[in-house]
């Protein structure tokens, strides 16, 4: 694709890689056919090749507003495109600075603009998103029946082991899974406490910086890693084998962090170092001797739900559906597995008509084998399913524990 942004422009460094990034682009269209927007809606500019024109139209100073700033929003950041695309075209990146920048020329209505700062003051800080768990619990029989749904059960974390083996990893709490699903961490615990590894959380750790790099706010998502690099470093000089994600998509961001922080002189090599040791849970599990879990299934039938940022982020697709079924789960087939459950963040709340009918369209696909269980890697599509599946949703950590099955 040629572009002709102005050199002044250029001198940006994340406009000039969006240059590059629509440079490599060739129109083919291949990305519109794994679109979840696109599919829904059947509208060029929902689709990934109609969002990349609006970006290259707005970067080289071409009327853009609220038509541009809806199309934008209405993009998942599923990345299903990337899996897709032929020449390589860095979706995400382009789509997050075309966000960014759109939010700097046509800034959003004061409502649209205080619901975003008050998610992001609140999800991304566990002791406030508490607090705010706890007044909607008690308002719960006065709320919507929509939004009675999004809201998690109270549960508690099972035991986890202490730490007694050489080998050691860290990993990453996560703030609206440590509330919202606290067994998750402790189940990675003790599971790879049965394998010879000892999981251990930096207290100083907190987001990973994906709300705000999402919402359009680079900065303070750049501060959300600075300070995860900085309660890490300690135990990366002490020799860690692993930073370990048990929600994908902090992985996918925190495997970014390299990027993210590239142009940052003091913090560009250990930024680059922590996306090095960073690895999905699955990743884990995928190189170790599974043979004490080899019949824990007993041919129980899942349906698993492959997270956006698992097989598109991280490309990871099939790397869980394959430690399921050596510990003896039977998978049952999901159509369009490609495709966005519609949770994606903050998009559940932001865009809840397009993200309901996602998740009808998710659900029905898993429902269709028949299983007992559905599992998935991301906490923000275990809530969004658990919300409204009538079949019991996990993590898929916990079905390799005899306790949770």
């Amino acid at each position: 694709m040629q572009t002709s942004i102005p050199p002044s422009l250029l001198q940006r460094s994340d406009v000039a890689e969006a240059n590059d990034i629509l440079r490599a682009c060739v129109h083919c269209g291949f990305c519109n056919a794994t679109c979840p927007t696109y599919q829904l809606l059947g509208s060029e500019l929902d689709g990934p090749r109609g969002r990349i024109y609006l970006i290259k139209e707005m970067l080289e100073g071409k009327h853009s507003g609220a038509k541009t700033r809806l199309h934008l929003d209405r993009c998942l950041t599923c990345r299903s495109c990337e899996t897709t695309c032929p020449s390589g075209v860095q979706y995400g990146r382009l789509v997050d600075i075309g966000r960014h920048i759109i939010d700097e020329r046509a800034p959003r209505p004061w409502w649209a603009a205080a619901m975003r700062r008050t998610l992001l003051a609140v999800l991304p800080h566990p002791a406030r998103l508490r607090s705010a768990l706890k007044l909607g619990q008690l308002a719960r029989p006065f709320l919507p029946a929509a939004l009675r749904r999004k809201l998690p059960r109270a549960l508690k974390a099972g035991p986890r082991p202490q730490p007694r083996h050489a080998r050691r990893m860290l990993v990453l709490e996560g703030c609206v899974q440590s509330l919202s699903a606290p067994d998750t961490n402790a189940a990675a615990a003790r599971v790879l406490d049965r394998l010879g590894i000892s999981l251990f959380s930096a207290a100083e750790a907190g987001c990973c910086g994906a709300l705000h790099q999402h919402l359009a706010e680079a900065d303070q998502a750049r501060e959300k890693m600075r300070r995860n690099i900085d309660a890490w470093w300690p135990m990366v000089e002490q020799g860690v084998e692993a930073i370990v994600m048990t929600a994908s998509g902090c992985g996918a961001m925190v495997k970014d962090y390299s990027h993210a922080l590239k142009h940052d002189a003091a913090y560009a090599a250990k930024a680059a170092h922590i996306s090095t040791l960073t690895r999905d849970l699955s990743e884990i599990l995928r190189g170790e001797d599974l043979e004490r879990f080899a019949d824990i299934g007993k041919g129980m039938r899942v349906a698993c739900q492959s997270s956006c940022t698992l097989q598109h982020g991280q490309k990871l697709g099939g790397v869980v559906e394959d430690i399921l079924q050596r510990c003896g789960y039977t998978l049952t087939a999901v159509a369009n597995s490609h495709l966005c459950c519609g949770a994606a963040g903050t998009y559940t709340l932001l865009q809840p008509a397009l993200s309901q009918q996602l998740l009808d369209n998710k659900l029905a696909a898993l429902a269709q084998g028949k299983p007992e269980v559905i599992v998935t890697a991301n906490i923000g599509c275990q809530l969004h399913l658990e919300g409204a599946s009538q079949i019991p949703v996990k993590h898929w950590i916990e079905l390799l524990e005899a306790r949770n099955i």
